[in-house]
């Protein structure tokens, strides 16, 4: 599981800053600034959680279990809060609508703060302090 983490993150990491660049290069002519601000929101979320399953998955203070649970919610979480979010704040360059999916963007951060909830209560069972 370990390396499962360490290689979502890397790759969470790696799109972040692919399109971290895109944005601030690619979008900055194309979108409105709110929407830019909007977008970058998505960027670093995405890089905040590239960095905690590169952590997590670089340490034992996570169960194998709760190391597990937080590539599922970290990886869905990603998808649906800044994925939305990339989608909402270019809707006006797409044929699809992606105000009609808004919904999932809440969904999404829900997701992410359950990773972290999963964390912090695998700290919590630990038996002894290193």
């Amino acid at each position: 599981m370990n390396k499962s983490l360490l290689m979502l993150g890397t790759i969470l990491g790696l799109l972040s800053v692919i399109l971290g660049a895109f944005g601030a290069h690619g979008l900055k002519d194309l979108i409105s600034p709110e929407s830019i601000i909007s977008y970058e929101t998505g960027v670093k979320y995405q890089m905040y959680h590239a960095f905690l399953l590169l952590i997590v998955g670089s340490q034992n203070f996570v169960s194998q279990k709760g190391k597990r649970f937080m590539f599922y919610f970290v990886l869905i979480g990603i998808i649906l809060f800044s994925g939305s979010i990339y989608g909402l704040a270019t809707n006006d360059l797409s044929g699809f609508n992606f105000k009609s999916i808004a919904i999932v963007t809440p969904i999404g951060g829900l997701f992410l703060i359950v990773s972290w909830i999963v964390m912090f209560t695998s700290v919590l069972k630990q038996k002894h302090n290193n």
